[in-house]
């Protein structure tokens, strides 16, 4: 699944300057994804419809419903994305590219199934709002858990330029016909958000179907028996719960929450920072796109065909040390230009948010939270080696490790008051990223003891 990242790398590799910043730029458009790009996008309609319309109120109540909708539709599709994930790398490393895209489609009509049922009962019998509000809500909700099942194929087309294109005409059109609908408020930041969001899962959609042609039109091959790993769901669900439930107990306490409107609740405090914060994962992510989906895979899959072409012991060992070095140097790579950032922007922060008209922020706590994201990343770096390395326990322990030492730290401290806020959060990933690091060493450590004596047999 790492095809565009070996692209990305071939420019990389062009003595000019211009290739090997058009590598890092693509690596950060790509590596970013819908995720980081969503809240850039989230930031710029919330300004251009505040000075717009001289401040008006609806603004945050936009932020608030898209916010909900990111974390509830990223927790819900984490249960199938990476199974369905490892499904389709499965298929493309057997080359068995026929069968994609109808399981491609199939999995997209499970997740409208079931994302449009639990939608309908949200804005049925939860949400308030007018019926306009709830509808646009009630869309949203199910394209965005569309296109975090079709965006796993973003890594895996070699087409970089086009899924970049893709990218920018799927945001620009989203922050432009949220400003041309401002007039009809909240709704109308919404329905442009819908529109925006429904031109980038059609262009994905498009560019798959492009990339993997196929006679047959629908399947489930990935709900079948053996193609099921229960590791790999909950792993996906901890993960997504681990990174919002902070955000979860900032919201409901009565002394850190407040209602934006009669169903939505959120803590301005908090979220502005951390929101903020993930921006800064856009240079690491360029990175990470690079080094470690890139590099890591080609000496993965270099040890694992030497041992499957009958390679000698001497063979085995020159690629074990050279996987166990590209982790090495990826993850090096990764904690040194993150590291950078993150130093810059922790000096910086004070001259550059006032800048942006940025005022009324506390520094403590986007400080905490820059130091926080950018541990994450570094356990986002770790997690993939896992996931390369075929060991789904050791995902899964962490990932539930992350999701309770961030629900109890943030808990525990929150109480504390103003000053410790965020701390739970960075806290936690502090200490999910070192027991990541001291699993993988030692998974490194015996690898080929795992691989050859921990194999089941026929």
């Amino acid at each position: 699944m790492a095809g565009i990242g070996f692209e990305l790398r071939r420019l990389l590799q062009k003595e000019s300057l211009s290739g090997k910043l058009q590598a890092y730029v693509f690596s950060a458009v790509i590596g970013s994804g819908p995720w980081v790009l969503s809240i850039v996008a989230i930031l710029a309609i919330a300004v251009l419809s505040a000075s717009g319309q001289g401040g008006s109120v609806f603004v945050s109540t936009f932020q608030v419903s898209l916010t909900y909708l990111m974390a509830f539709s990223l927790i819900l599709s984490g249960l199938l994305q990476l199974m369905f994930t490892r499904f389709i790398a499965d298929r493309l490393f057997d080359g068995h590219t026929d069968v994609v895209l109808p399981n491609l489609f199939g999995a997209l009509l499970l997740t409208i199934a079931v994302s449009g049922s639990l939608a309908l009962l949200a804005v049925t019998f939860w949400l308030g709002g007018s019926l306009f509000y709830r509808a646009t809500m009630f869309m949203a909700f199910v394209i965005l858990n569309a296109i975090w099942i079709v965006v796993i194929f973003a890594s895996a087309i070699k087409a970089y330029k086009k899924v970049l294109l893709v990218f920018l005409i799927g945001y620009s059109v989203t922050v432009a016909m949220a400003y041309l609908l401002r007039a009809l408020g909240v709704e109308g930041l919404l329905m442009g958000f819908v529109i925006g969001q429904a031109v980038l899962l059609f262009s994905l959609l498009s560019m798959v179907i492009t990339a993997y042609p196929s006679n047959g039109l629908l399947a489930f091959g990935f709900l079948q028996k053996s193609q099921i790993y229960p590791s790999l769901i909950a792993t996906g669900l901890f993960y997504n719960l681990g990174v919002w439930i902070d955000k979860f107990i900032f919201w409901l306490h009565p002394d850190t929450g407040i209602h934006i409107t009669t169903s939505l609740r959120a803590s301005p405090l908090y979220d502005l920072p951390i929101f903020l914060s993930y921006l800064s994962l856009i240079p690491g992510m360029a990175v990470f796109l690079i080094r470690m989906e890139a590099d890591f895979a080609e000496h993965c899959e270099r040890f694992f065909s030497t041992i499957k072409n009958g390679g000698s012991l001497r063979e085995l060992q020159q690629a074990k040390e050279a996987l166990v070095e590209s982790v090495q140097a990826g993850l090096m790579t990764v904690i040194k230009v993150q590291g950078a950032v993150t130093l810059i922007l922790l000096v910086m922060a004070g001259d550059i948010l006032p800048a942006l008209g940025i005022t009324d922020m506390d520094h403590r706590i986007l400080n905490l939270h820059l130091i926080g994201v950018a541990l994450q990343l570094l356990f986002m770096s770790v997690l993939n080696v896992f996931y390369y390395l075929d060991k789904r326990g050791d995902a899964l322990k962490v990932c539930l490790i992350f999701l309770l030492s961030n629900a109890t730290l943030t808990g525990l401290l929150m109480p504390l008051g103003q000053a410790y806020y965020g701390l739970g959060f960075t806290l936690a990933m502090a200490l999910t990223a070192a027991v990541s690091l001291l699993m993988l060493t030692r998974r490194l450590k015996f690898l080929e003891y795992d691989t050859f004596m921990l194999q089941k047999l026929d």
